[in-house]
């Protein structure tokens, strides 16, 4: 393993996989109630054609593989999948981000083929609301899915918030006493305007923390699992943690050391560029490996200094469901 880096000096160690755009939930910030236009089966990437992807960029020094969707374990086969990747010798983090309405069902066959850990996505902890954010969605089920992640070890087991003004915001209190008095490990992130639906209001870290200070003074701390964008604290006597991520206040593009693969094969040098590199089009046309290997280091070599959400530059394009958030 060589390492790469893009031409900012970022060293590039991390590949987000979407493995599809389809999704069991209609999360408001992230789909339309009526779902978006969904790619043809044979437009997604085979599990065969993600593992050549996989291969050569671990070759580069792609140490780092995490598993998204849409929501990934709608796609049949899943374990297969992590099963081939985990042996790779060169990736040593395979992870999952889900909604964890299906993890219940799948958490002990991941673990055992190969899987590290998972992040949840969960906006409140409250059924009807749960309803009400993901359009079609039961609470129960999620919670389930955290708790069959915790029993076979898929730890540590982080719990993604996304921090809506007049949405959820009420219950950052509720979440952080979650971290003391259950051991949760929550990530609080700000939302980004990435969505036509403009009528949510961005909560800033600073206000968050402002309103979590009623906890107790925040100590911080290092998590042992991941080089994510997230910055970690401990309430007093808390045996989780409470994880603040940044986009829009602090972007954190600087430290970017990510690749995306897209559920139809196009290589993302940053989630909020239109910028793709088309690798199923090598892949189905009988490129070498050397040569997809080089479709790589191009996507490295453009990959952006940074996003502009801040200065009020909106995203265009495709659906997070389909570039895997």
């Amino acid at each position: 393993m060589t390492g790469i880096s893009d031409s900012f000096q970022r060293p590039i160690n991390y590949l987000r996989i979407s493995v599809t755009d389809r999704c069991n939930l209609r999360c408001i910030y992230c789909m339309p109630e009526e779902g978006v236009a969904l790619l043809s089966h044979r437009d997604i990437l085979t599990y065969e054609e993600i593992y050549t992807v996989a291969k050569v960029a671990a070759g580069l020094g792609i140490n780092r593989v995490r598993l998204t969707g849409g929501e990934p374990l709608v796609r049949l086969g899943l374990t297969e999948l992590v099963r081939i990747l985990a042996g790779l010798k060169e990736i040593n983090d395979l992870s999952l981000t889900t909604n964890g309405i299906l993890l219940a069902q799948y958490a002990a066959a991941l673990k055992k083929a190969g899987l590290r850990r998972v992040n949840i996505s969960l906006d409140t902890l409250k059924p009807e609301r749960f309803r009400r954010i993901t359009r079609c969605g039961e609470l129960e089920d999620t919670l389930k899915g955290i708790e069959a992640a915790h029993a076979v070890g898929l730890e540590p087991v982080k719990i993604n918030m996304v921090v809506m003004d007049g949405v959820n915001d009420d219950e950052l209190i509720d979440f952080a006493h979650k971290t003391i008095e259950d051991g949760w490990h929550v990530r609080f992130i700000e939302h980004m305007p990435v969505t036509e639906d403009e009528s949510i209001n961005l909560v800033s870290v600073k206000e968050m923390k402002r309103r979590l200070d009623i906890l107790g003074k925040m100590e911080p701390v290092k998590m042992d699992v991941g080089n994510g964008p997230a910055k970690y604290y401990r309430f007093p006597g808390a045996r989780g943690t409470v994880g603040f991520i940044t986009p829009i206040t602090e972007h954190f593009c600087y430290q970017c050391n990510r690749l995306r693969l897209t559920a139809d094969g196009k290589l993302r040098p940053c989630l909020l560029s239109e910028e793709e590199i088309d690798l199923r089009e090598a892949l189905r046309s009988g490129a070498s490996s050397d040569e997809i290997k080089r479709l790589i280091e191009k996507a490295i070599a453009c990959k952006p200094e940074r996003h502009y959400l801040s200065e009020g530059k909106k995203r265009n394009g495709r659906p997070f469901s389909q570039v895997g958030g």
